[in-house]
């Protein structure tokens, strides 16, 4: 079972993040992966770490992407390197609004992107960024609760997924159990059928050797 690492913005659980920002430098940092770095006016800059799908796995036909995210295709060839982004090329100074999980490489945070979209008109990029004002003040600024009918649920479903895991390695143990007493079985069988050929062995050279010396 992996477990993943939680982060909190005051008290709220963070699973996905949202940025706006600038593309300052794109790398090529092997066949797997390839990452964007954007800045967001925060003073600091953010990598976004696009996953591309290796020749040996699979995609649907209907796909024409080559990485994880749907509408992001990375093209590597002899002398090219194109990130495309809905088919449009990202470039330095492109704008884009990102979304993406918090991952971790050599002690520095990074998103795995999941979803991104480039930002065309300056109108646009007001609106994305007037859209994260508004939930930082609407939703992050205020404390997070649930009542007491989602945290009954959420304790029921920690149950549930606990009985679930219990009758898991339950019956783990008993498949691994009768696997053994099987193997016990075969083996107990081979070596009683071992024991009958030589037996019969034994009896038939007896029989031999008494004709021999008549």
């Amino acid at each position: 079972m992996i477990w993943q690492q939680i982060y909190f913005h005051l008290n709220h659980p963070i699973r996905y993040v949202r940025i706006v920002g600038v593309v300052v430098a794109i790398d090529d940092i092997n066949i797997k992966y390839t990452v964007l770095t954007i800045d967001d006016g925060s003073g600091a800059t953010i990598e976004l770490k696009i996953v591309r799908n290796t020749p040996t796995e699979s995609k649907p036909v209907e796909s024409a992407s080559n990485t994880t995210i749907d509408n992001v295709n990375v093209i590597s060839q002899f002398g090219v390197f194109d990130v495309l982004v809905d088919k449009c090329r990202l470039d330095i100074g492109t704008v884009i609004k990102a979304k993406g999980t918090i991952s971790e490489f050599r002690g520095i945070k990074q998103l795995d992107l999941k979803r991104v979209w480039v930002v065309t008109t300056t109108d646009e990029e007001a609106q994305a960024w007037a859209e994260a004002a508004a939930f930082k003040q609407q939703i992050l600024s205020a404390p997070w609760h649930i009542s007491s009918a989602e945290h009954k649920k959420i304790k029921n479903s920690i149950k549930a997924e606990k009985k679930k895991i219990q009758e898991y390695e339950r019956r783990k143990m008993e498949h691994e159990a009768k696997k053994k007493e099987r193997k016990e079985a075969e083996e107990l069988y081979l070596a009683q059928r071992q024991l009958r050929l030589e037996m019969r062995r034994r009896k038939e050279e007896t029989i031999m050797n008494a004709g021999a010396l008549k």
